[in-house]
């Protein structure tokens, strides 16, 4: 039965207030290092050729999850409840639009990108120990550490944060060692800058500089995806008002300093012609640290990628399945998902769900490719990650124009933190995502059109729990 929000239960365990403002980050950033920036740049080097706009187009997406940092930090600090960009949703748009991002965060969106995260960390196992693996072997081993992290986060948001916590340090020491790698080696005099490294092209796979410039946004919003990925907790963050903006702000700033700074040292290092050949495009952070430290660097850098994917997953783990709780509890799912365990205080039903399509995506998508022509030149990971960019892109350019929407209709809200320069902020913000989001659709119809039909099968179902109760 659906619930007005007046009408929520009260009793029972409720969500624990246990994440701290480092922790928060921790969240912010562990939720977003995962594979993007050390698995993209060869796909992004091959697809564009040219450093000076490969950089201009990280910049341009670092810039847009600040834009739209500062928007979420408003709304947080607003509602600073379980759910996140579903409880905005349903605050600027109503339970339909709400229920929507619900439902392709449920279905598809988060168990789409942990599985896409699992597969890439059984890669680099792999790649680390020198085994090569069928895929007959791969799903399954990818599918087995994702139940294992569900397990860790049904014992409890602290047992979880922790988790998180960890693997950010090792998350941030990574990318910080490929970042200042080529600066101390160059001070040791191991190692000589070469400004022409960043002016070598090669021929970009992509006709036309916007295709070009959708296709390595596309690569880097990927990189930045699950930015936002501390307000679904917000029910559990200490001082919530003042912690969330400080959390979403101080992580992604973070973020996109690590970023452009890595991205830098691999163009200095690596050239654009290295990177592009097909055998080295997911390994080219390997490669910039074996240049360094040896063949024992590449591999450590392998097991480091494991760790780092293994702390977004959990991550996921964490985060996506207290939109699912939100939802339960508004009864707009069944209302198992809005129930806590007694002991551990989680989502349990909400948790497993999630861990078990993660596992269903994975094995499908290794079907498509096995036996559709279309999808044969895809990898299990760029298929599932093409298709998780397009749909969140769409709801996060709806709870930026949500910041508009409530200054209209909730005037009188407390707001604990306003959006700077408000209005423009959210107006450049809608401007870009509406071309990259129509870019995506006209460069990779197929994907865009599978995540637009996931999406919008949650309306039958919306207006038949509708219609129930």
């Amino acid at each position: 039965m659906m619930q007005n929000d007046s009408e929520r239960s009260t009793t029972g365990p409720t969500l624990h207030r246990g994440l701290g403002l480092w922790m928060a980050i921790a969240v912010v950033i562990g939720n977003t290092i995962g594979s993007g920036i050390f698995v993209k740049p060869g796909r992004i080097a091959a697809d564009a050729g040219s450093f000076p706009l490969i950089m201009t187009i990280w910049l341009v997406g670092a810039a847009l999850c600040v834009m739209g940092g500062f928007c979420l930090a408003e709304l947080s600090s607003m509602h600073p409840q379980a759910g996140g960009l579903y409880v905005y949703l349903r605050e600027a748009y109503g339970k339909w639009m709400a229920f929507l991002f619900g439902w392709q965060e449920f279905l598809f969106a988060r168990p789409a990108s942990t599985g896409a995260l699992a597969v890439v960390c059984v890669a680099s196992i792999t790649r680390a120990s020198g085994i090569e693996l069928p895929m007959t072997a791969s799903v399954p081993i990818a599918i087995a550490i994702v139940m294992a992290l569900a397990i860790v986060n049904i014992c409890g948001v602290v047992w979880g944060g922790r988790m998180q916590a960890a693997t950010t340090v090792i998350k941030c020491a990574m990318v910080v060692t490929i970042a200042l790698s080529p600066v101390v080696f160059s001070w040791l005099g191991t190692f000589q800058f070469e400004s022409g490294r960043f002016f070598e092209t090669v021929t970009p796979e992509k006709e036309g500089l916007p295709a070009q410039a959708a296709a390595v946004l596309l690569a880097v919003m990927w990189a930045f995806n699950g930015w936002e990925g501390v307000v679904p907790v917000a029910e559990e963050v200490k001082n919530p008002s003042k912690n969330l903006p400080l959390a979403l702000i101080g992580g992604i700033g973070l973020l996109g300093l690590l970023y452009v700074a890595a991205n830098a040292s691999y163009y200095a290092v690596v050239p654009i012609e290295e990177m592009v050949r097909p055998e080295n495009r997911e390994h080219v952070a390997e490669i910039l640290v074996a240049k360094f430290f040896g063949s024992i660097g590449g591999v450590l850098m392998s097991i480091g990628i494991v760790i780092s994917t293994l702390g977004t997953i959990n991550s996921n783990l964490l985060t996506s399945p207290r939109v699912t709780y939100a939802m339960g509890r508004d009864g707009l799912l069944p209302e198992r998902f809005g129930r806590l365990h007694n002991k551990f205080r989680t989502p349990v039903a909400a948790i497993l769900t999630q861990a078990i399509l993660a596992g269903v995506l994975v094995i499908v998508s290794a079907c498509l490719i096995q036996y559709y022509s279309y999808f044969k030149n895809n990898t299990i990971f760029d298929l599932l990650t093409d298709c998780i960019v397009f749909a969140a892109s769409i709801f996060y350019a709806l709870a930026v124009a949500a910041v508009v929407i409530l200054r209209r209709t909730q005037p009188n809200q407390e707001r604990p933190f306003r959006t700077p320069g408000y209005p423009w902020i959210p107006a450049i913000y809608l401007i870009v995502y509406s071309w990259f989001i129509y870019s995506i659709f006209i460069g990779k119809p197929v994907e865009a059109l599978i995540g637009c039909v996931l999406i919008l099968l949650g309306l039958p179902f919306f207006w038949f729990r509708k219609r129930t109760s």
